[in-house]
């Protein structure tokens, strides 16, 4: 491979992909300050470069085209000369402009920009041809693109050689030179063959081409993304084995690498405008030189313990070269692959092993026949090594086995037979062995053994069955038998055979059976052949069955039509005569289904008429009975048969009102049963619903309410429910009152009296009318307080006792417990003051003149009444009340001063006159002495004994005590 620039400044990469043939030439353009020196400069196929000459200060572009190995492309210079490259090389030319130079696509070609991970490529295609860059067969004859410059390319004055023989062709008018010579080129010449049928690979080479390549992928993409300027290496390419090297013309012995068209620039001077990046794409540089300069060689491999159909492979790991040193290899780094060929060294190559292994078994080989092999060498960082040649002669063995032996002529006791051979591999078929049964269908016996390939068996007997096989012979052993073949003897016509018997008949077919004819052996192969004839059809007997079973099944008959048969037995002598005439009939078939079931007449509430018709189709036999069924919508799919026989009319009762219906009719005949009718719905007429149950308590009555429930009736009247009404009496024999009216099956009945019996009925509604009430249902109602009592009666006994009697109220269901007197001198400030069952309480120690209120409540298990009305009394007048207040006076509060000594004031507070103004009041005091006085409220003793103790009794004054001083 050619050493890349060290400084370059752009690079674009451009690849030119023949697909018709699968050629791939990949062009690195690279802008630069100096052209490179062109030490070793093959030339690709007319690819010339631009004719204008390098100037040292401008910018020019260097294409290098990389030629694969086993191809060679040819270059016309200027003075009209032709010079070849050989692959693998790549090719340096130049463009002085430093532009991109044109690509000139052949007739038939397009090109087409596209860019890959930042670098350009042009890819000429085909108009119609399919992409498949990891084929390499060799470039078809395409025009010249560039011209090559002179000053890099010297006049060849050496001898030009053509390319080699399968990689394409040059016009006779770019041919100058005779071509070399044949040995010079003689492992071009194989690796070319071999390319050339790279598409005829098998699948699985295929997909190894294209892990070979992903590996390629990956490698480039993981270490060289940035600066490698060279295309990856190609899978396929091979060292030049040749002994003659050109290189731009001239030969050389510069062995290997001169071969292989590796191209050495010298190092070039200072450049200018050199980016940053240029000692990064130095190092890609010396990396991918380094890779180019690596060598393979696979050593020619060696076959072993060659048998007739197989040999043993084995070839040693490649050793790599580079400057003249060799390297070993671990195997795990190479992918080899085995091609074979039975066609001579230039003939087609197969792909039989694509693997790792150093050591394979050939298998499938054929028997005395020429293979020549090559092992290849590829891994994913170097180049491809194809071994040298190795060929070997497979060894001979016994015949494949014959074909059986045809029969070309017999009679009653004799077979002849002729036969051909078969393949003899490697060794002349010298007898055959032809073997049988004896006609005993047991062990295979000789019965003729030679060189000849026909023979007569004799002394046979007649119709009788023969098993026969062939086996051929040669120098090396017995091939195996041929496929047994069976043969018979000529025998006599059968004899005429009993008529067919009938097994089992059908609406279209018949199934018959027969036994042989008398007389038979159970060896005989026959056949028969039963004829038919259809009863008045006019055409007679006609052949329906010829095989060698014993029975049979004709089929598409017409129903219900007798046919009339006979039977002949056949063997290879000829046909009996026929059997007697039978006569068997076919089934009548089922009946069509009856038309539609119709109304006769008005549907009533519980019965309705319906008629139908008898079926178009009565399947050839009369219809016997006829079966009504009936099944309600809402029940679903069960039927039920409510008519059967003859008549084509019923009338179907017990029906429930306004229920709808299905009605269908089916029939019965010597056929079958036949499939039901459409179906009829008629829906009877509603009626008013039946009769509820009673009502029944929802819960727990109330003194005054209840709650009643009932259940829907037990027939709707075919409508739907859609009203209640609630009737109720004090007692049956009382006017019904109607006490709810609506659409719920509850309701509560109120103002009600507690603890009574009420009688209550139901009566359902539909669209149609109202239904019977129900029967009675007798409930009470709940136990409640006691009524409101009646006004008191108030009677006065004293000025301070009053007696209050009253009545006893309804006691509404539980009896009354208790009563309880409410008592007070206003009417919002009352109390209870008594509480008990007494219908009467005499009230004391009350205020004379003084009115009281008072009231009555009655009480019983269920709760307590109301109260009754207030009654109202007033006591009469008494005796004032007692002076409940009495003090003696100071002397600083006399209004007249008075001794102390003897003298005391006393003061007072009236008390309450009870009905009665006070006129006076009397003050007794000491010995019971006794002062009255008028109606005032203080006054002065005198007269009394100093320091005396005196007690104060009075009408007013119940006891005071008082000193004096």
């Amino acid at each position: 491979m050619a050493t890349f620039l060290p400084n370059l400044l752009q690079q674009a990469l451009y690849e030119v992909v023949d697909v018709q043939h699968c050629q791939r030439m990949v062009i690195l353009a690279m802008m630069a300050d100096q052209p490179p020196p062109l030490e070793a400069t093959p030339i690709m196929n007319e690819v010339p470069l631009l004719p204008h000459m390098v100037n040292g200060d401008s910018i020019q572009q260097v294409i290098l085209v990389q030629v694969n190995p086993g191809e060679t492309f040819t270059i016309r210079t200027e003075d009209g000369h032709v010079q070849c490259i050989q692959g693998p090389a790549h090719v340096p030319m130049v463009s002085p402009n430093g532009s991109v130079p044109p690509i000139f696509v052949p007739p038939g070609y397009v090109s087409q920009m596209v860019e890959e991970n930042g670098v350009r490529k042009v890819v000429v295609l085909p108009r119609s041809s399919e992409f498949h860059p990891s084929m390499h067969p060799p470039p078809p004859h395409v025009p010249h693109y560039m011209h090559p410059h002179p000053a890099l390319l010297p006049h060849p004055p050496h001898p030009v050689y053509s390319p080699v023989p399968g990689t394409g062709e040059i016009p006779p008018q770019f041919i100058h030179q005779p071509p070399p010579p044949t040995h010079v080129y003689q492992e071009q010449e194989s690796r070319s063959h071999g390319r050339t049928n790279f598409i005829q690979r098998d699948e699985r080479t295929v997909k190894m081409q294209e892990h070979l390549k992903k590996r390629l992928k990956e490698r480039q993409a993981s270490g060289h993304t940035n600066n490698k300027l060279n295309s990856p290496p190609s899978p396929h390419k091979v060292h030049n084995s040749s002994n003659t090297n050109v290189q731009n013309g001239y030969g050389n012995g510069k062995g290997q690498q001169a071969a292989c068209g590796v191209i050495k620039q010298k190092q070039i001077g200072k450049t200018r405008a050199s980016p940053p990046a240029d000692s990064e794409m130095g190092e890609s540089d010396t990396e991918s030189k380094e890779l180019d300069n690596l060598h393979l060689s696979i050593g020619k491999p060696v076959v072993s313990d060659i048998q007739a159909r197989s040999a043993v492979l084995s070839w040693n790991l490649p050793v790599s070269s580079q400057n003249g040193e060799s390297h070993s290899l671990t195997p795990a780094t190479f992918i080899f692959e085995v091609a074979v060929s039975n066609s001579g060294k230039n003939g087609k190559f197969k792909s039989v092993y694509i693997g790792e292994e150093t050591t394979i078994t050939l298998p499938e080989l054929g028997p005395a026949t020429d293979y020549h092999i090559r092992v290849s060498a590829t891994s994913s960082s170097i180049k491809e090594s194809v071994s040298e040649l190795v060929s070997f002669t497979t060894e001979s063995c016994e015949p494949d086995p014959p074909a059986a032996p045809k029969l070309i002529n017999r009679t009653k006791n004799s077979l002849s037979l002729q036969w051909k051979s078969s393949n003899d591999n490697g060794s002349k078929i010298t007898n055959f062995l032809l073997e049988w049964d004896e006609g005993k269908s047991g062990a295979f016996k000789e019965c003729y053994y030679g060189n000849l390939k026909q023979y007569k068996l004799t002394k046979l007997s007649p119709s009788t069955k023969y098993l026969l096989r062939l086996a051929a012979k040669n120098d090396i052993g017995m091939s195996g038998f041929s496929e047994t073949v069976i043969y018979y003897t000529a025998g006599v016509v059968p004899s005429p055979p009993l008529p067919p018997e009938l097994t089992e008949a059908g609406v279209t077919w018949l199934s018959l059976k027969w036994s042989p004819p008398n007389g038979m052996l159970s060896d005989d192969s026959l056949t028969y052949t039963l004829d038919m004839e259809e009863d008045d059809s006019g055409y007679g007997f006609q052949p329906k069955y010829n095989g060698e079973e014993l029975s049979c099944t004709l089929q598409n008959l017409r129903r219900s039509t007798p046919h009339k048969f006979r039977l002949c037995a056949c063997n290879n002598e000829g046909k009996s005569i026929p059997s007697e005439v039978v006569e068997y009939s076919t089934i009548p078939d089922k009946p069509g289904p009856p038309s539609k079931p119709s109304v006769k007449g008005k549907i009533h509430s519980h019965n309705v008429k319906v008629t139908w018709d008898p079926p178009k189709d009565n399947g050839g036999s009369d219809i016997s009975k006829y079966f009504l069924e009936i099944s309600e919508t809402l029940i679903g799919t069960k039927w039920e048969v409510v008519y059967s026989g003859s008549m084509r009319e019923h009338v179907c009762d017990h029906l429930k009102p306004g229920t709808s219906y299905k009605l269908r009719v089916y029939c019965v005949s010597k056929g079958g049963e036949s499939p039901a009718s459409d179906v009829l719905t008629v829906q009877t007429s509603a009626v008013p619903p039946g009769p509820c149950h009673a009502p029944c308590l929802v819960s727990k009555a109330k003194p005054r309410e209840i709650t009643l429930q009932w259940d829907p009736p037990s027939t709707d009247g075919g409508s739907e429910v859609i009203e209640y009404v609630v009737e109720m009496a004090n007692s049956e024999q009382d006017e019904h009152r109607q006490v709810y009216q609506g659409q719920t099956t509850e309701c509560t009945v109120n103002s009600l009296l507690p603890g009574r019996m009420y009688c209550f009925w139901i009566r359902a509604g539909n669209k149609t009318g109202f239904g019977p009430l129900s029967e009675k249902a007798e409930i009470s109602t709940a136990a409640g307080p006691p009524d409101q009592c009646s006004t008191p009666l108030l009677t006065c006994k004293a000025a301070t006792c009053v007696v209050v009697t009253w009545e006893s109220p309804a006691c509404n269901g539980a009896e009354i417990c208790e009563y309880r007197l409410d008592w007070g001198q206003m009417e919002g400030s009352m109390r209870i003051i008594y509480t008990g069952p007494c219908l009467s309480y005499e009230v004391k120690g009350l205020t004379p003149a003084t009115t009281y209120y008072c009231r009555v409540q009655a009480v019983n298990i269920a709760g307590v009444g109301l109260f009754g009305d207030i009654g109202v009394v007033t006591t009469p007048a008494s005796v004032p009340a007692a002076v409940s207040v009495l003090h003696l006076l100071e002397e600083d509060q006399m209004e007249i001063p008075c001794p102390l000594s003897t003298c005391l004031a006393i003061q007072w507070e009236e008390p309450c006159c009870h009905g009665s103004d006070v006129i006076g009041y009397n003050i007794e005091y000491g010995e019971k002495q006794l002062v009255s006085v008028g109606r005032v409220t203080s006054h002065i003793l005198e007269n009394l004994h100093p320091d005396t103790l005196y007690r104060f009794f009075g009408l007013l004054v119940h006891f005071i005590k008082v000193n004096t001083l």
